[in-house]
Formats: structure tokens, C-alpha cells, sequence
């Protein structure tokens, strides 16, 4: 087997995730027929076939599955020793502002890997609801900000995590079955509290507010206590609570969506943040 080329994997990788040859070629800036060539080139080096024909589409084999993890974690890789290597003179303070079950899960390794690579670089990071971060980014507080959005809002800033909510609650007393529904939630302007409420109210199923807390260890602690049931990111629900799932009759909520905004004039110290986040999350 030949060395395999970065920059087609690269190509490989951008298929499978914008879901087609010609979606790539758009997101690439290259025809269709380059983005062939190119796959046909990487099939020549692997000696497999990556993508069948599926009517007009191409679809991955099995052999492409299996050379998928490999190459992110190749590219991945490439991009982390070239940033290491080929710019360590980035310096400056870059202010990011966060949601605080984000915060506290998926992003202190991104951020933890990019200070490694960027010792110049002075990290701020300040938790607060979407609603706050946003008003503090408008009034320039903020280099980025990482904010929960509307489906429908994909013109604010760019996707970087989508994950289902769900409904959770305490092991021992099944909460569905009262006719009042107990909430555990965060206060106004929550995101999430907007989203199960409106679920509740469309589905016609009463409630009532027991415990609000600004704090994500409030609200977990509240819910072990037995005080209610609460509505959490799909992948962050703590070990020792569980999901409700569709046998409990709740509503079904909309997905969660975290998108980056980026100031304008951004620093190169910004930018490349903006990008190790972007990559990281879309790499995996």
C-alpha cells in the first residue's frame, strides 16, 4: 500500500460529511468530477473501493468505513502538529463566552489541546445563558461566543455540536404518572426551559415549577433529591440519572444546536481558536 495523501483524505472526509460527492464539490470549490478523480486516486492507494454506486448516489463500503477513523484521526493529527509547529508565535487574550453544560463536558480537552499548542495564548472563558452571552457579544465583551439556537436559526453563526435532548429524571418514583408534571429547570431565558415548556404545552400535559437553579450542579442535584424531572443534552446526562424515553409519553423535544460567533476584526489569536473549535467538533 502507497503512503496515503492528506489532502485526499481530506476530500474523503468532506464526502461523508456533507453527505455526497456534489455537496462537496460546492463546499470545496471544485467540480464534481475533480472530487471523482481524486476519490479514485485514494482508492488506488488503499486498494479498496470506498464509495459504491447507489442509483446516482455514492454510498461508503464497508472498506470506506473502516478507513473513515483512520483518517480523521490522520488529518486531525496533520492539522494539530502543523498548528504546533508551524505557528507558535500566535499571542494574545481571546475572550470566549459559553453555555455552562458545555462548559463543564465537551469542551475543556478542545480548549485544554489548543492552550498546549498555543502557549502564547491567554484564554477567558465565562458561562452564562445564550440570551446574556449574546447581549454581552454584541456589546463587544466577547470574542466568541458559543450560544444555543433555534433549529430554524442557521444563519446565526456557524454549527459546531447538535445532539437530542431529552427528558431525565431520578431512578425509584415515576414522575409521568402525576398529573402535574414536577420541573426542574433552569430559569428564564433558558433555552432548554423555552424548549420544554413549549413541548408540554402543545402536548396539553400540566405542569408545575419545583426547583430552578442558574447552576447545572443545582439542577442535578434537584433531580436526584427526587424533586422533579429536567431536560438535559443527550450525551450529558450524569451516570447515576436516566433518560425517559418514549414508554413515559413526554413530549419529544427538538434537537439542541450549538453554533460559534465570531467578532468582527477577530485577532489571529481568535481565528485560530475559532478554528480548533470548529475542526475539533466537526472532526470529532
Amino acid at each position: 500500500m502507497r503512503s496515503l495523501n492528506l489532502d485526499l483524505l481530506r476530500t474523503f472526509l468532506t464526502i461523508v460529511d456533507a453527505g455526497g460527492f456534489k455537496a462537496a464539490g460546492d463546499r470545496l470549490g471544485r467540480t464534481q468530477a475533480a472530487i471523482s478523480l481524486q476519490m479514485r486516486r485514494l482508492e488506488d492507494q488503499v486498494g479498496r473501493k470506498l464509495f459504491r454506486l447507489d442509483g446516482r448516489r455514492g454510498v461508503i463500503t464497508a472498506e470506506g468505513e473502516v478507513l473513515l477513523g483512520y483518517a480523521r484521526d490522520l488529518v486531525k493529527l496533520s492539522d494539530e502538529a502543523r498548528t504546533r509547529l508551524g505557528e507558535p508565535t500566535v499571542q494574545g487574550r481571546v475572550r470566549l463566552g459559553t453555555p455552562e453544560d458545555f462548559a463543564t463536558t465537551h469542551l475543556p480537552q478542545v480548549l485544554a489541546r489548543f492552550a498546549e499548542s498555543h502557549p502564547g495564548v491567554a484564554l477567558e472563558v465565562s458561562c452564562d445563558f445564550t440570551v446574556n452571552l449574546m447581549q454581552a457579544f454584541g456589546e463587544g465583551a466577547f470574542d466568541l461566543v458559543l450560544i444555543k439556537r433555534e433549529p430554524q436559526a442557521k444563519s446565526l453563526g456557524v454549527e459546531v455540536w447538535r445532539e437530542p435532548l431529552v427528558w431525565v429524571g431520578a431512578g425509584g418514583r415515576d414522575w409521568t404518572r402525576e398529573a402535574t408534571l414536577p420541573l426542574v429547570l433552569s430559569p428564564p431565558p433558558d433555552v432548554y426551559r423555552k424548549r420544554a415548556l413549549a413541548a408540554l404545552d402543545r402536548a396539553k400535559r400540566r405542569w408545575r415549577m419545583v426547583y430552578a437553579s442558574p447552576s447545572l450542579a443545582g439542577l442535578h442535584a434537584a433531580v436526584r433529591a427526587g424533586l422533579g424531572i429536567t431536560v438535559l443534552s443527550k450525551d450529558m446526562v450524569p451516570d447515576d440519572l436516566r433518560v425517559l424515553g418514549k414508554r413515559f409519553g413526554l413530549p419529544q423535544l427538538d434537537d439542541t444546536e450549538l453554533a460559534l460567533l465570531r467578532a468582527p476584526k477577530l485577532s489571529p489569536a481568535g481565528q485560530r481558536l475559532a478554528e480548533h473549535i470548529i475542526s475539533s467538533f466537526e472532526h470529532g
